[in-house]
């Protein structure tokens, strides 16, 4: 049984520019270096999934959740020693995303700035592509 990593929030970006990549995800070095402590205290696990379900008031959201193996659909992204698995289901909404980790004084988040989404809803953790 998979358990939850921490809470995401999704913002579209429409003013700033995200650099194209080969991978379908990128990461910031606050996000590598998140899921590295995360996964610091958790040695059987190889590394975190993504994924979206359909949820919210705006249609989708991210789910992250701490991953033993790579699934046979899922598309591996490793960055700086750090792996994340994508989910086939998020495969096509997450391209060219940028994943950060935000922390502030009172919230710390995974955040998915993502160029393909449409729209999202108020609180931020729900969006359409």
């Amino acid at each position: 049984m998979a358990s939850s990593v921490v809470r995401a929030t999704v913002r579209a970006v429409s003013k700033r520019r995200i650099q194209a990549t080969r991978a379908a995800l990128t990461l910031t070095p606050s996000a590598v270096q998140k899921i590295k402590e995360l996964l610091k205290d958790k040695p059987e696990h190889v590394g975190v999934k993504v994924g979206v379900r359909t949820r919210g008031c705006n249609g989708l959201s991210y789910t992250l959740e701490y991953t033993k193996s790579k699934g046979d659909s899922d598309e591996e992204v490793i960055q700086d020693g750090v792996r994340v698995f994508i989910e086939k289901k998020a495969q096509l909404t997450l391209l060219g995303t940028e994943m950060d980790y935000i922390e502030d004084k009172l919230s710390s988040e995974f955040v998915f700035n993502n160029p393909n989404i449409k729209g999202t809803c108020g609180c931020g953790e729900s969006f359409n592509i």
